[in-house]
């Protein structure tokens, strides 16, 4: 008679919670779950909106490169896998480690394919104004057009990345995406967002914390209505 008991309200319960969720589905709103902001908050944050597009994407090989006699010619190695990347010909920025603003262009003109890595060479069309015993070498590398995005208008979120799409003007839902090769500026997109889709990268992190608010007040609602 216990076991029997037991058994009916096991079943009750599961009735129940159904029930609950059936109500709660019920009473949870339809609408398209967008974050609005108004004109004046969009000025004050200076929110910024920028198309989706094929874009060509940079990645930087960064090293420390030695000055010759001449402090024109810098020498460096590179470890794999970026030495696989590093060919003659490519811009690289050059800099004192303590002084990033006082940069100089060069160019890779001799690369060595070595085991472990690659020697390079670059040239410095004409002396720095300072010496340093080693310099910063940012080499750019280019690695194509692909659809991109700008990573500032990424969120990260554990295992997911999210952006937000202007629906229009005023109004951004976020969009799940997956992205590809990481440039310096822009990330390939490859699910989740197509060419022309406007996406809010300043000011996006301001979106995303207002559209939160919102969904954590639409649950609240819902529990209220539930246990009404």
């Amino acid at each position: 008679m216990i076991r029997g008991t037991c058994l009916a309200i096991a079943v009750g319960l599961g009735a129940t919670a159904a029930t609950a969720q059936g109500v709660r589905d019920h009473t949870r709103s339809n609408a398209p779950r967008d974050t609005t902001v108004t004109e004046s908050q969009s000025v004050e944050l200076t929110l910024t909106v920028i198309e989706t597009a094929r874009r060509p994407l940079q990645t930087w090989v960064r090293t420390a490169g030695a000055p010759d006699a001449s402090g024109r010619v810098l020498t460096a190695l590179v470890p794999p896998p970026e030495a696989g990347l590093v060919e003659v010909g490519q811009r690289v920025r050059v800099f004192p480690p303590e002084s990033k603003s006082s940069m100089n262009q060069a160019k890779i003109t001799r690369v060595t394919r070595e085991r472990g890595g690659a020697k390079v060479e670059a040239t410095i069309p004409v002396r720095p104004g300072h010496d340093a015993e080693y310099y910063v070498m940012e080499i750019v590398v280019e690695r194509g057009l692909f659809l991109a995005v700008s990573n500032e208008a990424i969120i990260e979120e554990g295992d997911r990345q999210v952006v937000y799409v202007e629906q229009h003007p005023g109004h951004y839902v976020p969009h799940e995406i997956q992205t590809g090769l990481k440039g310096e500026l822009y990330a390939e997109v490859r699910h989740g967002l197509e060419e022309g889709d406007r996406v809010v990268t300043f000011g996006s992190f301001f979106i995303d914390a207002e559209h939160k608010l919102k969904e954590a007040g639409q649950n609240t609602m819902s529990d209220a209505h539930l246990h009404h």
